[in-house]
């Protein structure tokens, strides 16, 4: 079992064991496990629930995982694409990239975005005519998947040769029962369909086929891990004591911290494990992002000493037993000296991951019922979809999306905002708004506490993650503001529910790009690089609309050099930046 173990403030360490006398006295794990709604808002969240009891569902199949696997490579495939969004595809990645087999029988690549230079970089890494494509979607419509699915049909096609009558062979689907794509995948005839169930949300889906075929195709002994999972589940169980309770404790004390303020969830992962992180934001951020609460997680911020931080901040160590990490542990044995709550999970064992699925799943649906909110919908998500749709039909109409004006050009960046935005930036400026005297003033809008989400439509790669981050540690530096990355579309699907619905005071810097090369999507007048591009202006006016601060930089060099220039100007900007709490 999962070691725990954390040190809180006194009055948090109160306030916890207060909450866990209420959910002992009034037999709240009980009701959670009957599906008792009222524990969160009353409307429907016990219909969502199913996750509770996955694990036996899932065992019944791993004799068909593992004869699907062996006929996979028997019919000489050696790669895995996993086209997916958001929860259809984080948990398939962390398992893949963690607990497959170094000379596995199969490659595991993900693709979850439609960035055109992505794409690209994914294909060339492929083999297209020993590939198995896997697409994964809860509701057979996410956008980007049935996009993907459109070009990698007729690329597969072509590297094969096969008819589009026959190369339905070379697909899987794993969805809910009568989605489209299921009844796509079955006019099509691919090689297999995998069905889940309807009451198990997407972000709640790790220990469900949306997770659990693509790890077996990669060589995860499925059974194995579905036992030691189980482990957890029992361990949450009802029957145990409340205060021992991995999953109720947890959510406990997140849930409660949340509720004083400390809503920023430093979540710092061991390298065997990092990609679990990715998951663990979208678990947090769409489950409790929504009425004006939530608890925003701060994934893949470089660890820092006690004063780069507000009182804003909880700290989650995940880590694998018995690699050692020094500088890591100094760091967080600073920060509890410094009062700072921190939370430590051990891994005994990278097979006893499942385990920590089922405790966070668990903690996020305890954390919700005290933040009082549904932690299964997602009501804001809807909203960026509509408005891209709009954009795309504009296109349609004119061939061209809508012209845009930018607030100012210079250094080979343009600067976009909304015009209640671009009105204060010309205030501020006192006349024509120069580049770095709109990041100074945007970005001295913040109120406390508040973060700062760097949201870029670029590929993901690591040049680009690297310059964001040196973006993160100049602004959290100069201001003791957490930070945020997310690339786009993928955080439309993780990160995006937290930023329209949760707590106010963030502060969102979208990064977009001219695409030097751009791709067609097969059976439509559009390419990949103009629905990106109204992915990301469509979201940038429903967050201005809902009065979140967003300011837009468009990248007109190559991607590293406009980066490079904006994290240049970022650090001019900030020069003048007070910490919170400074004088």
């Amino acid at each position: 079992m999962e070691r725990m173990t954390y040190t809180l403030p006194d009055d948090i360490t109160r306030a916890v064991q207060a909450s866990l006398h209420d959910w002992r006295v009034h037999d709240k794990v009980r009701r959670l496990w009957e599906r008792d709604a009222s524990l969160w808002t009353g409307n429907g969240e016990g219909d969502w629930l199913g996750w509770l009891h996955v694990i036996s569902d899932s065992r019944s199949k791993t004799e068909q995982y593992r004869v699907f696997q062996q006929e996979v490579r028997s019919a000489g495939f050696r790669q895995i694409l996993l086209l997916g969004m958001g929860g259809s595809s984080l948990a398939a990645d962390v398992m893949a990239k963690t607990l497959a087999p170094v000379a596995g029988p199969l490659e595991f690549h993900l693709l979850d975005s439609i960035i055109p230079a992505q794409i690209k970089a994914v294909e060339e890494r492929l083999d297209l005519a020993r590939t198995l494509v896997i697409v994964s979607s809860k509701s057979g419509t996410t956008l980007e998947s049935n996009l993907l699915l459109h070009y990698f049909t007729e690329r597969v096609a072509k590297a094969t040769r096969m008819s589009r009558d026959e190369v339905g062979s070379r697909f899987v689907a794993v969805t809910d029962p009568g989605t489209p794509l299921h009844r796509l995948a079955e006019e099509r005839r691919f090689r297999h369909i995998f069905l889940g169930s309807p009451s198990i949300g997407g972000r709640y889906s790790a220990l469900s086929p949306f997770g659990l075929v693509p790890a077996a195709l990669v060589g995860l002994d499925v059974d194995d891990f579905l036992r030691r999972a189980q482990e957890m589940v029992d361990a949450c169980a009802p029957a145990m004591s409340v205060e021992e309770n991995p999953g109720v404790v947890l959510g406990t004390i997140l849930g409660v911290l949340a509720t004083r303020g400390r809503d920023k969830v430093t979540i710092v992962t061991s390298s065997p494990i990092q990609s679990l992180g990715a998951w663990l934001e979208q678990l947090l951020a769409e489950s409790t992002g929504k009425n004006g609460k939530g608890i925003i997680p701060i994934v893949g911020e470089p660890l820092g000493v006690p004063d780069d931080y507000g009182d804003d901040r909880v700290f989650v160590s995940v880590r694998i037993e018995p690699a050692t990490d020094p500088v890591r542990d100094a760091a967080l044995d600073a920060l509890t000296c410094a009062g700072h709550p921190v939370v430590r999970l051990s891994v005994g064992d990278p097979r006893d991951l499942g385990q920590e699925f089922f405790r966070w799943e668990m903690a996020t649906a305890v954390a919700g019922s005290l933040l009082e909110i549904n932690p299964f919908d997602q009501p804001d998500v809807e909203a960026s979809k509509r408005q891209t749709r709009h954009l795309m039909e504009e296109y349609g109409r004119a061939g061209e999306l809508p012209a845009e004006r930018p607030l100012c050009e210079e250094r080979g960046l343009q600067v976009f905002a909304d015009e209640s935005i671009a009105s204060l930036l010309r205030s501020e400026a006192g006349g024509a708004p120069s580049l770095v005297g709109c990041l100074r003033a945007f970005l001295s809008q913040r109120r406390p506490p508040a973060y700062v989400a760097l949201l870029a439509f670029l590929e993901m790669n690591e040049s680009h993650e690297q310059e964001l981050t040196e973006m993160r540690r100049v602004i959290r530096d100069r201001t003791r503001v957490a930070t945020m990355v997310g690339f786009g579309p993928r955080f439309l699907h993780s990160t995006g529910q937290l930023y329209k619905g949760g707590p106010p005071g963030g502060v969102f810097l979208y990064i977009t790009a001219h695409h030097a090369v751009d791709l067609p999507v097969p059976e439509h007048s559009y390419t990949f690089g103009i629905v990106a591009q109204a992915q990301a202006r469509g979201d940038c006016q429903v967050m201005a609309e809902r009065g979140r601060n967003v300011l837009r930089v468009h990248l007109l060099a190559d991607t590293v050099t406009g980066l490079k220039t904006l994290r240049a100007a970022l650090l001019e900007a900030m020069l003048g930046a007070v910490p919170q709490g400074g004088e």
